[in-house]
Order: C-alpha cells, then sequence, then structure tokens
C-alpha cells in the first residue's frame, strides 16, 4: 500500500524540531548540517516556512520560530483535551497501584486536578477535580515549581508564604530551594504529610520532546508507612505511565 507520509512535510517539522530550548535560532548551513541535506534545499524549506508564518528572518541569513506557535500553544494548553488523553492511562495506573491516581496542569501558583482515578476497593482518598494544590508543600506542586524557568520560579519564591500547614511542612525559603533542586535531578516529587497530616503522595512529570513539563502523574493516599515501603515500586510504574503518555501526546518522532 502507497505510503501516506509527505517526506517533505516531515522534513519541514524535523527542521522545527531543531529549536529545542537552548537553540533560539537557526542558520541555513545549521540545517543542512542537521538534516544531511545540501544548502539549496535548507534554504527552500527555511523560506517555505518563513512564507508560512512558522519562522521569522531575525538577521541576514538567521532564523527564529514565528510568533504563530504562541498562539497555536495557548490554543493546545486550553482546548481542554489533555484530560481526556492521559485519562485511560490514569485508570491503568490506579487498576496497577491499587491507588488513588492524579493528574495536573499548573495555573499561577498552583497545581490543579484536572483528572482522577480511584483504585477498586472500599476506602481510598478522594480529590474533586479542579482542586487547587499548593505549590510549596504538595508533591504536584513543588514538581511544576522545580520544572519552572529560573526567573519564574523565583518569581514565585518571592511572594510565596511558606505557611507551616503540618509538622512536615519546609517554610524555610534555603531548604525549599535545595528540595526543589533535588526534585528536578532526580526526576520525581514527594509530600510526606505536608499539605495534611498522613497523606502521602509521589508524582512525576510528563514532558515534551525538550524536556518542558505539561502534565504530571501522581500516586496518594492515607497510608504513608505503606507508600513509603512500596515506593521504589510505585515510583516504576508512574515513570512507565507518564512515559505512555509522552508517547501518546508526541509519538516516537
Amino acid at each position: 500500500m502507497t505510503s501516506q507520509l509527505n517526506g517533505s512535510v516531515l522534513k519541514a517539522f524535523k527542521i522545527l524540531d531543531l529549536f529545542a530550548a537552548c537553540q533560539s535560532e537557526l542558520t541555513a548551513k545549521e540545517t543542512a548540517d542537521a538534516l544531511g541535506i545540501n544548502m539549496i534545499t535548507a534554504h527552500r524549506f527555511l523560506h517555505t516556512l518563513v512564507h508560512a508564518g512558522a519562522l521569522r528572518v531575525t538577521s541576514r541569513g538567521v532564523f527564529r520560530l514565528g510568533y504563530m506557535f504562541a498562539d497555536l500553544g495557548d490554543r493546545v494548553l486550553h482546548d481542554g483535551n489533555l484530560p481526556t488523553i492521559l485519562q485511560p492511562i490514569l485508570d491503568q495506573l490506579a487498576r496497577e497501584t491499587g491507588e488513588a491516581c492524579m493528574a495536573t496542569e499548573f495555573d499561577r501558583d498552583a497545581a490543579v486536578c484536572i483528572a482522577k482515578a480511584l483504585p477498586d476497593r472500599a476506602l481510598y482518598v478522594d480529590i474533586r477535580i479542579g482542586s487547587r494544590l499548593d505549590a510549596f508543600c504538595t508533591a504536584h506542586g513543588k514538581l511544576w515549581l522545580a520544572h519552572l524557568s529560573p526567573d519564574d520560579q523565583d518569581r514565585y519564591l518571592k511572594n510565596a508564604r511558606l505557611t507551616g500547614m503540618t509538622d512536615h511542612t519546609i517554610t524555610d525559603l534555603d531548604a525549599l530551594k535545595v528540595e526543589l533542586a533535588t526534585i528536578r535531578d532526580q526526576g520525581f516529587s514527594t509530600n510526606n504529610g505536608e499539605r495534611e497530616k498522613d497523606i502521602y503522595a509521589i508524582a512525576v512529570p510528563i514532558l515534551t520532546k525538550h524536556g518542558n513539563m505539561i502534565s504530571a502523574f501522581s500516586v496518594f493516599g492515607a497510608s504513608p508507612a505503606t507508600l513509603a515501603q512500596n515506593r521504589e515500586a510505585l515510583l516504576a510504574k508512574l515513570q512507565a505511565a507518564a512515559k505512555s503518555a509522552q508517547h501518546v501526546l508526541y509519538g516516537d518522532a
């Protein structure tokens, strides 16, 4: 059967994908070298993308992403489809762990629950869709803070009131900064009764291909000892679920 894929379109998206977080500008030579094409072909692709609004020329021979992506990105983040995409993966995660699970987005100064899945047993901890989770003392909140840009993180910390919710809440600013750096390095966050006594959670990020956090999964419950003892197994299941979500969102490319 004839392939339904258009090679030129795929090549154009490979060019756009070269604009990683650390690569804000691109030349024709860099494009040609990265994609293994000649300079004439690279110029043709780049100027076609400029004509389409996907790229803009900032100086002679230097290209940046076009402003159309700011609008497209805003549409994606606000189309309300992310919870629907993540729900089946979240349901499977709850079945595998036997614990309550949820997914979040970040809104200004709090993580917001956008989807949840509950275990098939009589007693469990529940949460409402739309619930706002304090950023400085919850697994999801600290995970989002850890993945903010340095400027956005500093802006949050400058205005944050680190109120002691329980005996385990981090109320010292320097200690919280150390915690956030650790979370970023290790790739997961925990909540050991920091927001509510005897509520424990583990959360992992769902990342774009360039490492930007778009959502997060967590397992949470009212049995700190049980969840702590099974942390490695739960973490492995969470990371597998996050990887599945990334595959659904971004494919293998």
